[in-house]
């Protein structure tokens, strides 16, 4: 008798533990290198954190404005103490510190945003930006009197350089005469130096402000003068609606879903993951109502050709600033050519340092 009570007592705490495991929710992490309020790339990447939180059985938090180094790492270990199945590291200086923290946490999954590292539980992802970039830069090009063109950039990474090259290419596209000038501001997200930097290419005689930074600083500083706006990360048409002409994005919802799924289901390998137009990752926002229809029309052409493969941003012949053959006639570069790109084109006035 005390055998088989002892029996149905071990049967329903195993039931009732099975029970409780299977509905404890699933613990997403992300750590973003600015505030979600900036309205660019923290932004960007909170908006698909909203939309797996929505999903059943995950729960997910964040830390914002995390400096890239020592600080991410602790804020990682932190996270993977907490017995989080999925953390999303979202900046590039996050690489190393997440690598270590994955090597210690072998049973975590790992993700590094625009990175090239992985390890047996650690992938890397980002999405072909530069495609969006070029379809900005026709509009720019087609828009621009002065025919010089301003970029507020944050740090010469290849990542940056690559969206600076197809923004110049797009704009050539459509006005060979098209000049690109870039300042380094060396950082991702300081309001206040992203508009000095923006209000020294219009001393120079910039029309169109464009910009790889993470506030509308830049763009408020083109309405200032009266001038036109290329925004990055998000729609921030409102910041500046009298200047805006377009904006690539970011859409992360549908990647952070398929991610959380592949953790779920067990089918999540560590590779590396670049989508682009074709998978709606990287986009660009309606164009204002001073870009004139056919320039319109013109644009979301050429998105429909890159998106379905018809065409490519980087197809040869392709010079460097000295006029160095960089991309043979008629060949498109491939990813690592891409990935590892630390030059200028033809056309783009500034430094690589």
């Amino acid at each position: 008798m005390r055998r088989a009570m002892f029996f149905w007592v071990f049967i329903c705490v195993f039931a009732w533990g099975v029970a409780s495991a299977a509905d404890t929710p699933m613990k997403v992490g992300f750590v973003y290198v600015s505030p979600i309020g900036d309205a660019g790339w923290s932004y960007a990447h909170d908006q698909g954190r909203l939309n797996i939180e929505a999903m059943d059985g995950v729960t997910t938090s964040f830390v914002e404005a995390v400096p890239e180094g020592p600080d991410s790492e602790r804020v990682m270990l932190n996270m993977a103490r907490k017995n989080y199945s999925l953390i999303f590291a979202t900046s590039y200086g996050y690489m190393d510190p997440m690598l270590k923290v994955a090597k210690q946490f072998p049973d975590i999954v790992f993700m590094h945003c625009s990175g090239f590292k992985t390890a047996k539980n650690m992938g890397n992802y980002f999405g072909r930006m530069y495609q969006a970039r070029y379809l900005s830069g026709m509009v720019a090009g087609a828009m621009t009197k002065s025919k010089i063109l301003g970029y507020v950039a944050a740090f010469p990474i290849p990542e940056v350089i690559r969206g600076i090259n197809a923004f110049a290419l797009g704009a050539q596209s459509v006005n060979s005469d098209v000049k690109v000038r870039v300042v380094w501001t060396k950082t991702w997200y300081d309001p206040a130096t992203e508009k000095e930097a923006a209000k020294s290419l219009l001393d120079v005689g910039a029309d169109v402000i464009a910009q790889h930074q993470d506030s509308p600083a830049p763009q408020e500083a083109a309405q200032e003068k009266g001038v036109y706006s290329v925004g990055y990360n998000s729609d921030m048409s409102k910041f500046a609606p009298k200047s805006h002409l377009c904006a690539p994005i970011w859409n992360w919802s549908s990647f952070y879903k398929e991610m959380v799924e592949k953790v779920q289901n067990g089918t999540w390998k560590n590779k590396s993951y670049w989508y682009g137009l074709e998978h709606g990752i990287v986009d660009i926002t309606p164009m204002g109502s001073m870009v004139p229809k056919a320039v319109q029309k013109r644009v979301l052409a050429k998105k429909d050709e890159i998106a379905s493969g018809k065409a490519k941003v980087f197809v040869g012949p392709i010079k460097d600033q000295s006029g160095k053959l960089r991309i043979a006639k008629d060949t498109p570069a491939d990813d690592q050519e891409l990935l590892g790109m630390t030059w200028f084109v033809e056309g783009v006035v500034g430094t690589t340092q």
